[in-house]
């Protein structure tokens, strides 16, 4: 279930099958138009709240970029990234191919977002892709992934990919707090940045 010792994902494994059964198929869809819009609005909304001037926005696994349109109509003076690591989504959607493990950017974005992805990248290059993240961003992180717990108490696993790593939640917030304070609700902001929540809104 946890995928411990098997290969790592390529690119290729992302094809047309994998998003027409997860994404575009009624019937096996973990999500729906629907929620990733309301998911971009709740983004969209807390930085607003926090009061941070979203110009850069990075959706990191972004897939067939369902949150991209949400957001640009909440965020409107923000100019979107979608980093994808499908061969298939890149060419169809023309999204810049990379890794958040590794991928490089001259200024970091003020948001980014994370959803669903870090599952299926193996321990050492989740790794990677947290502390990337640090880097990546300068604001806010919307960060989210697959847990044990989720698995066992949340997930609808007739419609959940179970063939990734899963791992406990202090696995990721161990890493993110190297370089965010945690907000909760799945906001994380930059160490550093001035942006100052109220205490009672955070939860550290």
């Amino acid at each position: 279930m946890t995928r411990r010792g098997r290969t790592p994902f390529e690119p290729a494994h992302f094809d047309r099958a994998y998003y027409r059964k997860h994404y575009r198929d009624g019937r096996t869809s973990v999500t729906s138009r629907a929620q990733m819009t309301a998911r971009a609005n709740y983004i969209a909304a807390y930085t607003l709240h926090l009061g941070l001037p979203v110009r850069t926005v990075l959706d990191a696994g972004c897939g067939l970029g369902l949150l991209r349109d949400p957001l640009m109509r909440a965020l409107p003076r923000a100019s979107y990234v979608g980093l994808e690591y499908s061969d298939y989504l890149c060419e169809r959607y023309g999204w810049t191919q990379g890794s958040i493990a590794d991928f490089k950017t001259r200024t970091p974005f003020d948001l980014v977002v994370c959803y669903d992805v870090l599952q299926y990248l193996d321990d050492r290059t989740a790794t990677r892709a947290l502390a990337n993240l640090g880097r990546l961003c300068r604001g806010v992180l919307y960060f989210s992934a697959l847990t044990l717990r989720d698995w066992a108490e949340n997930a609808d696993r007739t419609r959940t990919d179970r063939n990734v790593w899963m791992r406990k939640a202090d696995w990721y917030r161990r890493r993110l707090a190297r370089s965010f304070r945690h907000a909760g609700g799945g906001f994380w902001i930059r160490r550093g940045a001035p942006l100052v929540p109220w205490e009672l809104e955070t939860a550290e």
